[in-house]
């Protein structure tokens, strides 16, 4: 497949190399089928190369890490995270533009953590120099490399969408989804009336993504369920690991409770708005007969979009 623009010049070679391996497989039947869902594993993985590598080492520090090393476990994190932000840059697995709205959410991140740790929300138990009061700078990196991955796999799989909202609409209810994550401390927490919002803005929206040969299609809404789950997955294995913990956990490790799903599905929604000040959204078009025109698709809010 020819490259449109979607990858670096380093993820072109590499997907040039994967086509060459892939392409003289079946296109169809349980082979075709076995390809598409191992590329779209492949390329999952590949999206979340940052967080993976995170999460990585948040568990070899809490096995491994050698107690008298004289640089706290906190400390190597902040600086690995940084390396592995320089390096994606580098070896051109990242973009520029990436870069930047990754930025904006290590310091959207680190401003709740802040507060949240300040009202006892959670804590970070063990010491170390690279922090804000008591927040190791290695936290910020967890929120970023969310908004690496979604800004990566947006690009990846090539999404386009149907049915999406107004673009002031999904940045006045990231706005009102931050605010709450500090005002329900002080006055009524309104999430319920965010999920209904939510619901309102893109209950008609479908994600059309390509994986190999074919594209696909799943409600958004759906889409932000699993990635929210699959963070909540790492966020168990990162309070194991005493990254950081709960009050619930002080005596001893218990699972993250499930309502704390719902914070981190109205966190996605915040960290894909914010992905689209990078990536707009892009509208699927499919023509009266069915054939796909989303490679010439615009950006949801162009004039070429609207109507």
């Amino acid at each position: 497949m020819a490259d449109d623009g979607r990858f670096t010049s380093r993820e072109a070679r590499i997907d040039a190399a994967a086509h060459r391996l892939l392409d003289r497989l079946p296109a169809t039947g349980l082979l075709g089928g076995l390809t598409e869902f191992l590329v779209f594993g492949i390329k999952q993985a590949f999206a979340c190369l940052f967080g993976g590598a995170m999460l990585a080492l948040i568990l070899a520090t809490k096995l491994f890490w050698p107690e008298h090393l004289g640089l706290a476990r906190y400390d190597f994190l902040f600086l690995a995270a940084l390396a592995i932000q320089i390096s994606l840059l580098v070896f051109k697995l990242e973009t520029i533009a990436e870069a930047k709205v990754i930025l904006i959410f290590h310091i959207v991140g680190t401003v709740m953590e802040i507060f949240k740790t300040s009202v006892g929300s959670w804590i970070y138990p063990e010491p170390s120099i690279f922090r804000i009061g008591g927040v190791p700078l290695f936290s910020g990196f967890m929120y970023a490399a969310v908004g690496s991955y979604l800004a990566r796999v947006t690009r990846i799989l090539d999404m386009r969408y149907t049915g999406y909202p107004p673009l002031w609409a999904t940045m006045l209810l990231a706005l009102a989804i931050y605010a709450n994550f500090f005002t329900h401390h002080f006055i009524i927490d309104l999430r319920y009336a965010l999920f209904a919002i939510t619901a309102a803005l893109f209950l008609r929206t479908t994600v059309h993504y390509r994986v190999f040969r074919f594209r696909h299609r799943m409600p958004l809404l759906f889409g932000f369920l699993l990635v929210a789950l699959f963070i909540w997955f790492a966020e168990n294995i990162g309070t194991w690991s005493r990254a950081w913990i709960y009050p619930s956990q002080h005596d001893g490790w218990i699972p993250v409770s499930l309502q704390k799903l719902g914070a981190w599905y109205l966190l996605m929604i915040l960290s894909f708005v914010l992905v689209t000040l990078v990536h707009r959204p892009r509208t699927y078009v499919v023509t009266t007969e069915g054939a796909s025109t989303a490679d010439v698709a615009a950006a949801v809010g162009s004039p070429a979009a609207s109507g």
